[in-house]
């Protein structure tokens, strides 16, 4: 990987103050954006519009590529977006919320290190489909969710962000669906971790990750998230959210590599935590909810 280590640390001082989630300030975001653009390889994938990128682009492992020309055609449809929307509304009048809201609350409830967002197994089940039946959308389901799912659909409600995290040995896209994403990347897994590249993907772009290039990101969505700043203990009040699809191979499901003694699969992710002294975790990859229920619950909302 051929980037410039040109910005401060996570951990410097913020002018602006404390500046979630990406703590810099505009002269480092735009640096970094500029980064981002000019990183070989390139950390998103999409046609070649110059020698440039063309160049760059064809740095990026055939896996990869793989995956991306396979999920190039993915979209939601506009009623899949709209549904999604009213699910994820603040409170009614009469103090009723869409399955969503209600599973982002209770995430909120049990952890306050960062806001929540939503994922989605498209294979498996979810720790919260029993949601859609306590509440009147479909009839009994299982009751437990499992982990480890190569492909995910992941909601961010805006102005909600991950922890900085790892995808370990895994090889994987970000595929953003809906809304707008911003995604910083980092040199190592620490909160002080040098800060490589800023990019925003749209509906349509996708990025990319591997075992030794771009595994290790935060994803934010800057879109309006209504009243407040986001930070710990943050949660919205609007309806604006984006979207995006996720597939991690694991590394039998590639190319053949060297056994390195680590187990850095899909089934659980390092993270740093939000909270002092930033330490490191793990995050069982636990899912939600399952695509099935969540799309038995869109096709049943009610659009107006």
């Amino acid at each position: 990987m051929s980037m410039t280590d040109t910005t401060s640390p996570t951990g410097a001082a913020d002018p602006h103050g404390d500046g979630y989630p990406f703590h810099i300030t505009k002269a480092e975001e735009r640096q970094l954006r500029l980064q981002g653009e000019r990183a070989t390889p390139s950390p998103v994938v999409g046609q070649a519009t110059s020698f440039d990128e063309y160049t760059r682009q064809l740095m990026i492992p055939p896996a990869v590529m793989d995956l991306v020309r396979k999920a190039a055609e993915l979209q939601l449809s506009t009623w899949e977006v709209e549904a999604m929307r009213k699910q994820l509304a603040p409170a009614e009048h009469d103090g009723s919320v869409g399955l969503l809201r209600r599973i982002l609350e209770e995430k909120h409830q049990d952890d306050h290190s960062h806001p929540p967002y939503i994922r989605v197994a498209c294979t498996g089940r979810g720790n919260y489909d029993d949601m859609a039946t306590d509440f009147g959308y479909l009839d009994v389901l299982p009751h437990r969710g499992d982990y480890g799912s190569p492909v995910v659909l992941e909601i961010w409600p805006a102005q909600h962000y991950s922890p900085i995290h790892s995808h370990g040995d895994t090889t994987g896209i970000v595929f953003c669906l809906a809304g707008q994403l911003d995604v910083m990347l980092y040199n190592r897994l620490d909160w002080n971790a040098t800060k490589l590249g800023l990019i925003t993907l749209t509906p349509g772009q996708c990025a990319w990750l591997s075992k030794d290039t771009y595994a290790v990101h935060r994803v934010y969505c800057p879109l309006d998230g209504g009243d407040g700043t986001t930070g710990p203990g943050f949660m919205n009040n609007t309806d604006a959210f984006g979207a995006s699809f996720h597939v991690y191979l694991n590394p039998d499901q590639t190319l053949p590599q060297p056994h390195d003694g680590k187990s850095h699969n899909r089934d659980a992710f390092d993270y740093i935590t939000e909270d002092t002294p930033h330490k490191p975790a793990v995050f069982p990859t636990y899912s939600d909810l399952s695509w099935n229920v969540l799309r038995r619950v869109l096709a049943s909302t009610e659009l107006t």
